[in-house]
C-alpha cells in the first residue's frame, strides 16, 4: 500500500490563475478547472474571499497537496519555492 501525504495552506497575493501555472510548470497537468496531477501528486486550488487588512483587500487562495510519501518533499518543497517572495 503507497503512502499518501497531504498538505494544505492558505496562499495570499498570488492570483489563482498565477498558481494554476506555477503548479503546471511543476510537471502538472490539467484534470480540472482547478486541479493539476502529476506523477504522484495532485493539487486542487480553491478561491476564497479577499483577505481583508484595514482598506486593504489581497485575493486568497486554499491550496491542498496529496501526494505519495516517495515524491511529496520533492513537490513540496518545489511549490513553497515558487511562492517565495522577497521583501521590499
Amino acid at each position: 500500500m503507497v503512502e499518501v501525504l497531504y498538505w494544505e495552506n492558505d496562499i495570499r497575493g498570488v492570483p489563482l490563475w498565477l498558481l494554476k501555472e506555477y503548479i503546471y510548470e511543476l510537471g502538472g497537468t490539467f484534470t480540472g478547472n482547478s486541479r493539476v496531477s502529476g506523477r504522484g501528486w495532485e493539487v486542487l486550488l480553491e478561491p476564497m474571499d479577499d483577505y481583508q487588512v484595514g482598506s486593504l483587500s489581497v485575493g486568497q487562495v486554499h491550496l491542498h497537496l496529496k501526494a505519495e510519501a516517495d515524491v511529496y518533499s520533492e513537490i513540496r518543497g518545489a511549490i513553497e519555492k515558487k511562492l517565495l517572495r522577497a521583501g521590499g
